[in-house]
């Protein structure tokens, strides 16, 4: 039986978190999620279940509610940097979930390395 776009979506998620879970050395999660209407991206601590620093469009601050275009991107995540130097937070891997890296992902990370995180 053929395989649903989201079963497969969340194979390719779990197959990409849990290689990089290998060389985490306990460093923090930069993890994004792309819909068709937002983006939003955040720093996970896993060994203690919290989130450090949160990024999304839906914020009103950064002026692109409803927006998902690589400006979006770039602005959630430099906002998303500044946030995790503020929480005193610089080294991390980027988790890209299931979504290739390119286009509004790739923004994202380059705007957050930019902004002093380092992946």
């Amino acid at each position: 039986m053929a395989n649903t776009k989201r079963k497969l979506f969340q194979k390719r998620r779990l197959r990409v978190r849990n290689k990089l879970r290998k060389t985490a050395n306990g460093r923090l999660r930069l993890s994004v999620h792309r819909s068709n209407k937002n983006i939003s991206a955040q720093l996970i601590d896993d060994l203690r279940g919290v989130t450090v620093a949160a990024a999304s469009t839906l914020e009103k601050e950064l002026g692109s509610v409803g927006v998902n275009n690589v400006e979006a991107a770039a602005k959630v995540g430099a906002k998303l940097a500044e946030r995790a130097k503020a929480a005193g937070v610089e080294d991390c891997y980027f988790d890209r979930g299931g979504f290739l890296f390119h286009g509004k992902i790739k923004a994202l990370a380059d705007a957050a390395r930019e902004g002093g995180l380092k992946f």
